[in-house]
């Protein structure tokens, strides 16, 4: 059988935390005004990752490919569509 257990302190815990002020965590409004280079779309998102070869899955090597390019296309008009929205999309 155990010891008995100390209870903890609940005041000496409160202290020890570290709290940063909002303005610090979110930024300042300066940075707000910096200047972004627009985003241009890829014509073929999947190209990096079919690059490094096709994926080890003996015998559904076709079908991994398919799915895989259908996620990476997938991904890469949601990144369009937020660029568009946030008004960084080149036109």
């Amino acid at each position: 059988m155990s010891g008995q257990r100390r209870k903890k302190n609940p005041s000496r815990n409160r202290g020890a935390r570290n709290t940063v002020p909002a303005k610090e965590f979110w930024g300042s409004p300066a940075s707000e005004d910096v200047a972004h280079d627009p985003i241009r779309p890829s014509q073929h998102p999947a190209a990096m990752v079919r690059s490094l070869s096709t994926p080890p899955l003996n015998g559904q090597e076709r079908a991994a490919e398919h799915y895989f390019e259908a996620v990476y296309d997938k991904a890469a008009a949601s990144a369009v569509a937020l660029a568009a929205v946030s008004g960084l999309l080149e036109l």
